[in-house]
């Protein structure tokens, strides 16, 4: 009887024993998930336009693989986004557009740190299985807006850059106000895309690194005469609460390994 019972605790203490060793081994490995999910070394964070989106979302994992740092990256349009810099929001890496010399008088960069880390495009896009128009020349893209039914585009007025950029071009062309009646201003490039996947505009303009609706064909950039590439330049904060951080994400951002991310979404690396 003893001995049946002397080994039934046994069993119960052994029983005891292998659950408090699961559950320790469970927490350790609970702590250091989430430590990983903190980053090791700790937290980068990072304000960009959409644009440069795609690729930078590409890339971090990587960076956070080979660093240790967890990258927080808010991204907006170009105009709100140049807006948090220079009122001096607090990132440790801010990504603008120029013209810039409003950022760089606020003094809320550290002007020595900019690193150019690529230029896009505004491009055109139609539905998918359209015919392509032709975009190749200035008085070539000009006969397709004039001739095409209805254009989605980037809100301008919501600060998106793309947006700016067509409107600079549609003045530059002449042709402003003789398509004002077709024109639909879309909430930013990804708004503009869906209205021609979904058949409801004709042509589409954003930047080519926002041009990712399976339901589109991309027909090609705009001239470069008429839309100019806009370019996209990292700096380190004044502010940056993780300055290390902040200078290893944008080296790596603007290194080689980079510039396949860029080449992959439309961007040209560098400029």
């Amino acid at each position: 009887m003893r001995r049946a019972m002397r080994g039934t605790a046994i069993a119960v203490l052994a029983s005891a024993v292998l659950f408090l060793g699961l559950a320790y081994g469970a927490a350790v490995r609970s702590e250091a998930k989430a430590q990983g999910a903190a980053g090791a070394k700790g937290d980068v964070t990072l304000i960009a336009p959409g644009g440069i989106r795609a690729p930078i979302e590409q890339l971090i994992p990587e960076f956070e693989s080979k660093t240790g740092y967890k990258v927080k990256a808010t991204f907006g349009s170009g105009g709100g986004t140049h807006k948090q810099v220079v009122q001096g929001d607090a990132f440790d890496v801010p990504v603008v557009q120029p013209p810039y010399q409003d950022v760089l008088d606020s003094g809320n960069v550290v002007a020595s740190s900019e690193r150019p880390l690529a230029s896009v495009a505004v491009g055109v896009a139609v539905r998918k299985g359209a015919p392509k128009p032709d975009i190749s020349t200035p008085e070539a893209l000009k006969k397709t807006l004039l001739a095409a039914k209805s254009i989605a585009y980037p809100d301008a007025a919501a600060g998106a850059a793309a947006g700016v950029s067509v409107e600079a071009m549609l003045k530059t062309l002449g042709i402003a106000d003789q398509i004002q009646a077709k024109i639909q201003r879309a909430q930013g490039g990804a708004g503009a895309m869906a209205a021609v996947a979904k058949g409801n505009a004709e042509i589409g303009m954003t930047f080519l690194s926002e041009m990712e609706d399976p339901g589109i064909d991309v027909a090609g950039p705009l001239p470069g005469k008429v839309c100019p590439p806009t370019r996209l330049v990292g700096f380190v904060s004044s502010h940056a609460k993780s300055p290390e951080g902040a200078k290893e994400l944008l080296a790596f951002l603007s290194s080689k390994q980079a510039a396949a991310a860029y080449k992959a979404q439309h961007m040209t690396p560098g400029k």
